[in-house]
């Protein structure tokens, strides 16, 4: 298993109790496979999503990245593990205006301290995989919100990641492109080798998934629907 979530469990302060946004979850992703993770709002989908990005630390519980205890690491050891082994597509793109796309691409590897040439070279081969080879030299304002989308997707693919996680990656999207997003996500996964997360609230374009799993009051049940 390349991402594995073992006995979680996650709280947060309410009033002079805690609320629990995740009790005692376990999740296996295998690399080369799409877990899709739905729910109703506030069921825990996005306390799961930062747990698994090593964003939150949980109450209990560990969370393993490539045999690694995420949980066991110190802020600086899990910054350097997020930005070499986990990929992160926000639900808004959150681009720089004043940068193309294949630079918002390049920014990653060059804070990893790669060599310029280089990142530009893997910054395109991935925009050519998004299929926008065409668009490497446009800024936002000049693309579409699914243009966009795929630029947040491959920016996330640019450090070369075990771990995928996606967050409401259609939320801003027409059924149309949502669909075409969805299917991206899962053409990577399987040619890159990604353990990928995907959280939606959107069931419709799910029966690529590997594995649906929904979460309720903060725990996990495995849903018919998958392949």
């Amino acid at each position: 298993m390349t991402l594995r979530l073992a006995d979680v469990t996650l709280t947060y302060p309410d009033g002079d109790s805690r609320l629990t946004a995740l009790d005692r979850v376990s999740l296996d992703v295998p690399r080369g496979t799409v877990t899709a993770v739905v729910g109703p709002s506030g069921s825990g989908k996005s306390s799961l999503l930062a747990v698994a990005a090593t964003l939150i630390a949980p109450d209990s519980g560990t969370v393993t990245v490539d045999g690694v205890p995420v949980t066991g690491l110190n802020r600086a050891d899990q910054a350097v593990l997020r930005r070499r082994s986990i990929g992160i597509v926000f639900q808004q793109p959150n681009l720089l205006p004043a940068l193309t796309a294949a630079e918002q691409l390049q920014v990653m590897a060059v804070i990893d301290g790669r060599r310029p040439a280089a990142a530009r070279r893997r910054a395109l081969d991935l925009l050519d995989a998004v299929g926008l080879a065409a668009q490497a030299g446009r800024r936002p304002h000049q693309l579409s919100g699914g243009q966009r989308q795929r630029v947040n997707i491959a920016r996330a693919l640019m450090n070369d990641p075990t771990v995928l996680l996606v967050d409401e990656p259609t939320s801003a999207l027409d059924h149309e492109r949502g669909a075409t997003i969805i299917g991206l996500i899962t053409r990577l996964t399987h040619q890159r080798a990604t353990a990928t997360i995907l959280v939606t609230h959107d069931r419709t374009h799910l029966t690529t998934a590997d594995r649906i799993t929904e979460v309720h009051d903060g725990r996990l049940r495995d849903q018919a629907g998958a392949r």
